[in-house]
């Protein structure tokens, strides 16, 4: 294992975050390569000291052979907090219940992200499961409206840094720091932590926002959870964004205790033939 800080892998798409992580890895000394679409070059596997930023397909082809363990929050992790929280009603059902569903209704897809996110005028409107993925849960929740959304990268619970990245639906981003809803989104986030903290990666990223739906005044609310190793950093600082994505997928020696229930399980092992 190399005794410097290590490397950083990117995936071969790139993005305007990659980018700035990229730029963010090199001020601190790391060596930073953008992985071939055909997997990952002998000199980097197994040297214990990898990182990884990218998409879960990639990141899941890639992850073993960097030695790589990939943090994410449990996908029913919106659903089990308590209403305080979500401020509406989310749940997951199968694939196939939430298209006899009637609408408007906002479906989530599972993590493989195999269809948009989006408000839907009635459940007939979602796709049918892929080929071989049986029945997949979504989840479904109201429809409400987002006055203004915000991304906090938590690092241990402590809030790196934030930005707002949409204004009533609308991309729109902004530095959370100096932003006048900069207390109240820590305020939140701070109840948040407090009473729901365990149930999150030691790195992750936590949309949250200001909720609003007819006859009701605008109320914070969470917006969902996502993996900071796939997560656009918008106008949030990119160094101290790098922390966060740096503990979501390091290297699997070092993650902690706490973290193991937040690891990506390994892809099965093809069957052998006999």
């Amino acid at each position: 294992m190399s005794s410097g800080p290590g490397f950083m892998a990117l995936a071969p798409h790139r993005s305007g975050t990659a980018t700035l992580l990229y730029d963010a890895a090199r001020r601190r000394g790391m060596e930073v390569t953008v992985l071939p679409a055909d997997g990952v070059p002998e000199r980097y596997r197994e040297r214990a000291d990898g990182h990884y930023y990218g998409g879960p397909r990639f990141g899941a082809r890639v992850a073993d052979p960097l030695g790589v363990a990939l943090l994410e929050p449990h996908d029913g992790w919106l659903d089990a907090l308590p209403d305080a929280f979500t401020g509406r009603s989310v749940s997951r059902v199968p694939l196939s219940e939430a298209r006899r569903r009637t609408g408007p209704l906002f479906v989530k897809p599972p993590t493989d992200k195999s269809f948009p996110a989006a408000v839907h005028r009635h459940g007939a409107c979602l796709p049918q499961p892929p080929p071989g993925s049986g029945d997949p849960l979504v989840q479904i929740s109201e429809v409400v409206t987002w006055e203004d959304e915000f991304r906090l990268f938590l690092l241990d619970g402590e809030i790196r840094t934030g930005s707002r990245y949409a204004v009533h639906g609308r991309l729109d981003p902004a530095p959370l720091s100096g932003h006048p809803q900069e207390a109240a989104a820590h305020a939140f986030a701070g109840r948040l932590i407090e009473e729901c903290g365990d149930t999150l990666p030691g790195g992750v990223v936590v949309d949250i926002g200001r909720m609003s739906r007819p006859g009701r005044a605008a109320g914070w609310a969470v917006v969902e959870a996502n993996m900071a190793w796939f997560s656009t950093v918008y106008a949030a600082d990119p160094d101290r964004a790098l922390d966060v994505v740096l503990r979501s997928a390091g290297p699997g020696s070092l993650v902690r205790e706490r973290d193991l229930a937040f690891r990506r399980p390994r892809p099965a092992e093809p069957a052998s033939r006999g």
